[in-house]
């Protein structure tokens, strides 16, 4: 009953575009307002299409980062192999859709989320990750015989928080899943999270080409005994130009690179303090609203409207100005001496902390061209957390 009803609500959820006619000035949207820079949203996916074309690599790209079904299908229309789904729900929205393939990156261990899966495999092309004898198995008493689904083992070198270790444990999991009539193995993933905000370029390189060396390894052994890896999946944006040169690779599950955020700002790039490779696509428009100090003015954007673990805002036309939360509903913005000074009532944008998590916490976009807002997206796998 509970997974019923939570599919009927994501049955009824709305993802197609709604046109704004006129459009809106940017400074007249109700405040906190996720907008997004529609041009540079476009030349980022353009951007890394043409690397990874460049360097033959698929791309793969994490719907997790969006949740929107608009901006999976411009990513499919840029040459996506698939797209990627951190959770079943997510997959739900993005097939309601009609987007696909589909590969949900996290593993299912309970009946009723594989009776779910199997029901999305009868509907569209989906594949899913297990990394246990458990996993495998409630999949394939789930699978009837008028479907297939498409299997990878989740493979863990040193992250701890999923996937498998053991080669004789990946390889018996590969031969389990090639004995199933309803199940196709395709291969393996392998995401370093752990990896991709590590600061400095050449630290961040030597770290991943070290633990793709070890996948490396897991591919030969899969390779000798029989079970050759058709997809080998994984990677980020943090180390998408390092990556795609490491062979086995076959696809990269970047996700980030369409919007930025200030926590990759920060890693520093190839060339730069900065990692500037893409574009800042994604901000917060905001409303100042209080001065009770000199120095200081207070927004209506606080924990609520800006989802952080490790670093603030950053303030886009303010030199100098820094963010800091002010409690749930309020940030408060330290002003520098001698600089230009906001007014009360005027909008302030800022980029975001962290991107993925600040979407989850909007139900749509205002994109933008030209200072003006043509249309909200919704972001129709909000919530989807199961």
């Amino acid at each position: 009953m509970p997974y019923t009803l939570a599919l009927q609500n994501l049955a009824q959820r709305q993802w197609e575009p709604v046109s704004l006619v006129p459009p809106v000035a940017v400074e007249a949207l109700p405040t906190p307002a996720l907008l997004l820079d529609e041009a540079a949203f476009e030349r980022n996916i353009a951007r890394m299409a043409e690397h990874l074309g460049s360097k033959a690599k698929g791309l793969r790209p994490h719907a997790k980062t969006h949740k929107c079904p608009i901006i999976a299908a411009r990513q499919m229309a840029a040459g996506a192999v698939g797209v990627c789904a951190a959770k079943v729900s997510e997959a739900v929205v993005l097939i309601n859709a009609g987007i696909g393939p589909v590969l949900i990156t996290s593993a299912v261990t309970t009946p009723e989320k594989a009776r779910v899966i199997a029901e999305l495999a009868r509907r569209g092309q989906l594949s899913v990750v297990v990394d246990s004898e458990l996993s495998l198995r409630v999949l394939a008493e789930a699978m009837s015989i008028d479907a297939e689904l498409g299997v990878l083992v989740d493979v863990d070198v040193d992250m701890g928080r999923t996937g498998a270790r053991e080669v004789v444990q990946i390889q018996r999991l590969a031969e389990h899943i090639s004995k199933h009539s309803s199940l196709r193995f395709e291969g393996i993933q392998h995401y370093a999270g752990h990896l991709m905000h590590i600061e400095g370029f050449a630290l961040r390189r030597d770290r991943s080409l070290a633990v793709w060396q070890k996948i490396a390894e897991i591919v030969a052994d899969l390779t000798a005994a029989g079970f050759a890896p058709r997809v080998v999946t994984g990677a980020g944006t943090g180390t998408y130009n390092i990556d795609c040169d490491v062979p086995e690779i076959t696809d990269l599950q970047v996700g980030s690179y369409i919007f930025m955020d200030q926590e990759y700002r920060l890693i520093g790039g190839e060339h730069g303090v900065l990692f500037d490779d893409f574009e800042v696509a994604l901000s917060v428009a905001t409303t100042t609203i209080s001065q009770p100090l000199a120095g200081a003015i207070t927004v209506d954007a606080g924990y609520k409207a800006f989802a952080s673990d490790s670093v603030n805002p950053e303030p886009m036309s303010l030199t100098g100005a820094r963010f800091r939360f002010g409690g749930d509903e309020h940030g408060i913005v330290i002003l520098p001496e001698g600089n230009p000074q906001p007014s009360l009532g005027e909008a302030l944008r800022f980029i975001t902390p962290h991107c993925d998590p600040t979407v989850n916490l909007y139900d749509y976009y205002w994109v933008h061209r030209d200072g003006e807002a043509h249309s909200m997206w919704p972001i129709a796998a909000r919530g989807c957390s199961w």
